[in-house]
């Protein structure tokens, strides 16, 4: 077999139509996943055969390299990205079979001084902002709606507000995956994947600090903005503060745990010695009865409560801060060269391209949720206040096991999806997309933001439209002449926006709130939310190209 070198003119010798015929994978994924209604894991795989067709028969790769290319996609999507996500949900799940949870869910309860508005901000925005920082893929959404309902909400407001309040911590969801994501699929090394974060560190905080503001406009219209507007710009400014600050200058896998729990701390602080305005008078506007008298709290459970967040800061933070140990344990890596791949697969100036696999098994997140989830699990057994809350080491380990159940469909999703990117970036079909798109000078740094928008709209996922359009982005861009980790970003942080208006965020909203079957109705709500902004974001990126240039870092 010869070698293979991608040709961005592959199809009729132009770059306009190999672009053109490029883009019929990517069509193929909407049209299944929106038009015809498939299922996502159908949707992504008749996707990725069909670019594995448009890479033999329109790119000429061999057809040996395309599956060779789908296979380490594959095998990308499954460790670490699901690994990532399955430790993720099975973290969260510790404390719910412990019991734990309930307390927790009890704290938010008596924050805000019987003010629902402020207490929904805390849970969907706080709180499901945690959530979205060890699960992601829905977690968030469906377990928010059912507390903010539980206060009293109308469940289309419910909806709506949970949606939107998970928007600024999608960047850095599920310990940062979409970020890894990019950076691992365009190529990028770990300092510039660092660099990338650090970009996405001064776009998302923008988005952080209006949200809760929004959430208040739509909870109770001006009147709920004028009754609490104090809180909500506080619970913003600290958490984009703390965004800003954990994804530049701590561990960028860390950034929402640290930011949700921040702005926490701070709304907590504020609320005892701020007194809600205007409150019966928004519950009878609400429809909301009177707030009803729980039993007290003792200290020690609000803490045993909160305490996992706790144990996995502290490790992810050992694990990156202390250099000597994240270099130990960055060392333990499992790597080799991709069969087929590492022969075959050559640049234009004749050198291999790097196709490499290469996993560090015990620095991986993943694998730092698992000893963070261990360690909650012998602290939650020793410390279960006489029995009341109780979790053995086996129910622990046998809840990974359901969670691998769970997410056996999403983890066929996610594989596809990376097998379809890595098809496409190593045949040329995202490298000519990129160089037609890169073309548009000027305007493709507004737009780029867009792509990730469409992405995450369609798939549902951050991290998918980081691994569909990631390499593409990097080659627009060194085409354009603009930095590539700020598009990176600038993908990333569209995708931020679009999450909001996927079908499968609408339909678990839906469902959470018990209004299946009203998703249309809910997503006329949220999408001029999600153009808005979507609008902000391309306007930002493109501002950081020229004037607010000083917001980019260079690696």
């Amino acid at each position: 077999m010869q070698t293979y070198t991608a040709v961005t003119t592959a199809v009729g010798g132009s770059l306009g139509l190999s672009a053109l015929v490029a883009t019929i994978p990517l069509l193929t994924f909407f049209v299944m996943l929106v038009g015809f209604k498939a299922r996502a894991h159908i949707s992504a795989l008749v996707a990725l055969a069909v670019s594995i067709v448009v890479a033999i028969i329109g790119f000429k790769m061999p057809w040996l390299l395309a599956i060779a290319a789908a296979g380490r996609g594959g095998l990308f999507g499954l460790l670490p990205i699901v690994w990532v996500i399955v430790m993720a949900i099975w973290f969260y799940q510790v404390t719910v079979v412990s019991g734990r949870f309930e307390d927790l869910r009890r704290t938010f309860d008596r924050l805000g001084g019987g003010d629902v508005r402020i207490q929904a901000i805390l849970i969907a925005f706080c709180f499901g902002g945690l959530l979205e920082a060890l699960a992601g893929f829905g977690a968030p959404v469906a377990i928010t709606a059912t507390m903010i309902l539980a206060l009293g909400i109308k469940p289309l407001r419910a909806a709506v507000v949970v949606l939107l309040a998970n928007t600024a911590p999608v960047a850095f969801g599920a310990v940062a995956i979409p970020i890894t994501t990019a950076g691992s699929v365009a190529g990028r090394t770990t300092e510039q994947t660092e660099n990338i974060a650090a970009i996405v560190g001064h776009q998302a905080p923008f988005l952080a600090f209006f949200v809760p503001l929004i959430l208040l406009w739509i909870l109770d219209g001006m009147r709920g903005v004028r009754d609490g507007w104090v809180p909500a710009v506080i619970i913003g400014f600290s958490f984009g503060v703390a965004q800003w600050a954990t994804s530049n200058y701590f561990a960028y896998e860390l950034t929402d745990v640290v930011a949700c729990i921040v702005s926490l701390g701070t709304a907590v602080v504020f609320l005892r010695f701020w007194t809600p305005r205007g409150v019966p008078e928004m519950r009878e506007r609400m429809g909301i009865g009177e707030a009803s008298i729980q039993e007290e709290l003792p200290a020690h459970r609000v803490w045993m409560a909160l305490m996992p967040y706790a144990v996995v800061t502290v490790v992810f933070g050992l694990a990156n801060l202390i250099e000597p140990w994240k270099k130990a344990l960055d060392g333990l890596k499992i790597k080799f060269d991709w069969p087929l791949l590492s022969e075959y697969l050559v640049k234009g100036d004749g050198s291999p391209v790097n196709s490499a696999y290469s996993l560090s098994w015990l620095s991986n997140p993943g694998t730092l949720l698992l000893i963070s989830g261990l360690i909650v699990t012998v602290v939650y057994s020793i410390f279960n206040d006489g029995g009341r809350y109780k979790i053995t080491m086996g129910q622990s380990i046998a809840e990974i096991g359901h969670c691998m159940v769970r997410m056996r469909l999403a983890a066929l999703t996610i594989a596809s999806v990376l097998a379809l990117a890595y098809v496409m970036n190593y045949s040329g079909q995202t490298v000519a997309i990129g160089e037609y798109v890169a073309s548009l000078g000027a305007l493709y740094a507004f737009l780029a933001p867009t792509l990730g928008w469409i992405g995450t709209a369609v798939t549902g996922s951050d991290t998918s439209a980081n691994a569909l359009f990631g390499n593409m982005q990097v080659t627009a861009a060194k085409h354009a002449g603009i930095n590539p980790d700020l598009m990176l970003a600038a993908n990333t942080t569209g995708g931020v926006v679009g999450k909001m208006v996927s079908p499968q965020s609408l339909a678990i909203a839906a469902t959470a709130v018990n209004l299946e079957g009203k998703e249309s109705s809910i997503f006329k709500a949220v999408l001029p939310w999600s153009l808005g902004m979507l609008f902000v974001v391309c306007t930002l990126v493109f501002l950081q190209t020229n004037v607010l240039s000083f917001l980019v870092h260079t690696v």
